[in-house]
């Protein structure tokens, strides 16, 4: 079985589509698609049902799917093995952020890191910090510089590098800053713009107020913090954002019942070696932290 066939077949089972898989292995269509019909000639099993236009993995595929990720890991982490035995830092390196951290954190970082170590190729992706848990756990990334869960992953390495504490925010006219007394019970009365609840962002926020068994009005929801800060500025409603986000365009609303510090950090998996450039971006990472 080679090597090439199962990851034509991790790639389509992922995207749902030959010609998408053949973008990401920059393959031609007619190579994946001769690639897939190989592994299962081999299987003598169908591992697709194509249904028009559409694939759907057969029970054949469903079973292979996991084993497929299993051996395509232990492949990759041969290779970082191998690689780790020379003194060379070079090759691809991937690695996952969120928007927040990519855009606010990391430019001057990787900027270093490019100027030092240019032979390394940086492929970043920029996803939730919920969905890069989910996909390092996969082995899809070597890295991901996201906001740390609520809980620990057993599986997954967490290191903290930048507590982010938050503030309520409104735009400088909002009736909330005209009262006498800010509290989360005034809040609770004017409609909120916050990151979704399936974010650990909007977890934090929610709980907040679950201890006060106050219930939220939020108006509108988005996991994009600079819109939300856009949409706060404009007057259609309050949040709670990072610090570093507030300038002149926000008023920070003083309630000292509210008390939110995510914490941003770098994760990595526990059962992965980590090749020579992804352990020197985290040192890296460390560093600047901890000695801006």
């Amino acid at each position: 079985m080679e090597i090439q066939w199962l990851k034509a077949f991790l790639h389509i089972a992922e995207q749902n589509s030959v010609s998408a898989a053949a973008e990401n292995l920059h393959l031609t269509q007619p190579a994946v698609s001769k690639r897939l019909a190989a592994l299962e000639q081999q299987l003598n099993t169908p591992l697709f049902d194509r249904i028009g236009r559409r694939l759907q993995l057969t029970d054949a595929g469903r079973a292979l799917l996991p084993r497929a990720r299993h051996i395509l890991n232990a492949v990759s982490d041969a290779q970082w093995e191998l690689r780790n035995l020379k003194d060379t830092i070079g090759g691809n390196l991937r690695i996952a952020t969120s928007h927040h951290v990519g855009l606010h954190h990391l430019p001057p970082i990787l900027r270093e890191f490019n100027n030092h170590y240019p032979s390394v190729t940086l492929d970043i992706d920029f996803v939730d910090s919920e969905q890069a848990y989910e996909t390092l756990l996969t082995g899809k990334y070597e890295l991901a510089v996201v906001t740390l869960a609520l809980k620990p992953y057993p599986s997954l390495n967490a290191q903290t590098l930048w507590p982010d504490p938050c503030v309520a925010v409104a735009a400088p006219d909002h009736p909330l800053l005209r009262l006498k007394k800010l509290d989360l019970n005034a809040l609770a009365e004017y409609p909120a713009i916050l990151p979704g609840l399936n974010t650990y962002t909007g977890r934090l926020i929610q709980q907040q107020f679950d201890i006060h068994g106050l219930k939220l009005s939020a108006k509108l929801a988005t996991n994009f913090l600079e819109t939300i800060k856009m949409m706060v500025g404009v007057g259609l409603g309050w949040s709670v954002l990072p610090c570093t986000l507030v300038d002149q365009a926000l008023a920070v609303l003083p309630v000292p019942q509210l008390d939110i510090v995510r914490q941003l950090g770098v994760i990595s998996h526990r059962q992965h070696t980590l090749s020579n450039a992804a352990n020197v971006l985290q040192q890296l990472l460390v560093e600047k932290a901890h000695h801006p």
